[in-house]
């Protein structure tokens, strides 16, 4: 009896390999998302060592704060099905109507209490977003859209449009605050600072709302069908109110950081940052349409945006081709997540 052909002999593991990848993806996207971030880390190093020196990794991290904060915002309400375009906008409301605040009125207020009114201000402009979703009964993209405009509008127009480069001093020293500092070979300070742990302390947070609350299973349900989900009990009044005031929430703390960490407060600060939030919570496994997604998929996004642009800063591409080659990066890995997904 005749051998069978080679091509025959090897054509049955191909798509078994190719089965088990698309299975991977589905149930595991934030793995890939690991591999490709961990695949761009070596490359880089290979080629220029200097990217795993330690500032350059607590650099990343400090970059990683804001937006990481914004898309833990955007995956909650992304897993319930919605999008949120606004949170720049409420971000941007909160920690200049703080800074005017304390710098002209009550220069004394404890840093503690900045932090809980700027979170309390954006879980409030947040709420209009809930509320607005769930009576008006339109798409979340047009609500936020246009809540955006508005939040931004209010802002200019009746509260300032000045750059504060003076910060009180409280929120000046808890931006300089370090967690981490040591001296680097070229004699240069190195510092971590404090407030890189608003975000794991978040992302614990976010987690546990998600994965041990009736309200995280409210919120799936509702992304996976939200007519189902009311039918079951599930009070998407409720639900949606609840997730635009904790997204809105994420972003006042974002901006209130922000303001600290560059020592200045500028209304116009953050616009345009909204795609590459967004970009990365899908990048990290979250879907469009809701119901699906993690924590841990979502930072794992973050750090994948943060790290592309850091390498395209260290080998020095042009600021005028940056957008280019990230938009055309997430196209492309956004891509290979919606065809592995489809193929599932």
């Amino acid at each position: 009896m005749n051998p069978a052909p080679l091509d025959l002999v090897d054509a049955g593991p191909r798509p078994a390999r190719a089965s088990r990848l698309r299975d991977l993806v589905a149930r595991r996207p934030e793995a890939i998302t690991f591999v490709l971030l961990v695949a761009i880390c070596v490359a880089v190093s290979v080629a220029n060592p200097a990217f795993l020196q330690a500032s350059s990794l607590i650099d990343i991290g400090r970059a990683s704060v804001v937006m990481g904060l914004f898309a833990l915002g955007v995956f909650v309400i992304l897993a319930a099905g919605g999008i949120d375009v606004s949170f720049t906008a409420i971000a941007a409301f909160t920690m200049y109507s703080l800074t005017v605040l304390v710098s002209k009125h009550v220069p004394g207020l404890p840093m503690p209490v900045i932090v809980l009114m700027a979170m309390a201000g954006g879980a409030l402009l947040g709420t209009v977003n809930g509320l607005l979703v769930h009576h008006l009964r339109v798409p979340s993209l047009i609500v936020t859209i246009g809540t955006q405009y508005l939040f931004r509008g209010f802002l200019l127009s009746f509260i300032g449009t000045v750059w504060i480069m003076s910060l009180p001093p409280q929120m000046g020293a808890f931006g300089r605050m370090p967690l981490l500092q040591f001296e680097a070979a070229s004699g240069a300070t190195i510092t971590l600072p404090m407030y890189f742990l608003v975000l794991p302390a978040a992302a614990l947070v976010t987690w546990w709302i998600l994965n041990r609350t009736l309200m995280g299973k409210a919120i799936f349900a509702v992304g996976g069908n939200a007519g189902v989900a009311a039918r079951l009990g599930y009070n998407l009044r409720t639900v949606h109110v609840f997730m635009f005031a904790y997204a809105g929430a994420l972003a006042g703390l974002a901006g209130i950081i922000h303001t600290c960490a560059n020592r200045q407060s500028n209304p116009f600060d953050l616009v345009g940052t909204e795609i590459n939030v967004i970009a990365a919570v899908v990048l990290g496994g979250a879907r469009i349409t809701g119901g699906t997604g993690t924590v841990l998929g979502t930072l794992l996004g973050v750090l994948l945006v943060v790290v592309v642009n850091s390498v395209l800063v260290l080998v020095g591409i042009p600021s005028t081709w940056q957008r280019v080659v990230v938009g055309g990066f997430i196209l492309l890995a956004a891509a290979f997540f919606v065809t592995c997904q489809k193929k599932s």
